[in-house]
């Protein structure tokens, strides 16, 4: 694995345990010599953990959309930042880069970045691993949520097994590392095939 993509928050949230995860993600990353590719921000968690994955001599790659960098939130420090028009083509230059994606603690945006990467997984436009790091249990009742999706059948079992999770970086990397993309996503049901 080269690079990873990560989806978090523009803050910092309420706790600092979310900042001292990201920072420990990027460290993690330099230490086994991947590329962090994020949304190419200097605040919150997005700033945090490109600082830390620089700040360790690492690769840190930004992808960010031009009207956001005339909010003055570009990272000016960034291995390389890639300007694109539209938050559209920020998610696939990232899907381009990227060998896997892992979301920290977010927001809206950091849900639906990882709930669309994740169902391009589910459908076959990759096969790489999405995972959650579940900083603080922040994550559990998303964790929940996918559980009532398989449990009311909106939600194949081997598709729920395509969402990783664990509370430390290394084990989720860990868990990257042996990572099987489950099969391309068939809408008839047992009974039919």
């Amino acid at each position: 694995m080269n690079s990873i993509a990560v989806f978090c928050g523009s803050s910092e949230g309420a706790s600092s345990i979310y900042k001292e995860a990201a920072i420990t993600l990027g460290q993690e990353l330099v230490q086994r010599q991947i590329t962090l590719i994020y949304g190419g921000a200097n605040v919150g968690l997005m700033g945090a953990v490109a600082d830390a994955v620089l700040e360790q001599g690492g690769r840190a790659i930004g992808v960010l959309p031009r009207f956001l960098q005339n909010r003055e939130i570009a990272h000016k420090g960034l291995t390389e930042l890639i300007m694109v028009d539209s938050m559209h083509e920020r998610k696939a230059k990232m899907a381009e880069l990227a060998d896997g994606f892992m979301a920290l603690p977010g927001g809206p945006g950091t849900l639906e970045e990882y709930f669309e990467i994740f169902t391009w997984g589910q459908l076959g436009l990759h096969q790489k691993p999405c995972g959650l790091l579940n900083v603080g249990g922040y994550f559990d009742p998303l964790v929940s949520m996918f559980d009532a999706m398989e449990r009311n059948q909106f939600l194949q079992p081997k598709y729920r097994a395509m969402l990783i999770t664990d509370d430390t970086p290394e084990g989720m990397l860990r868990q990257f590392s042996t990572y099987t993309a489950p099969s391309v996503k068939t809408y008839l049901t047992e009974q039919q095939t």
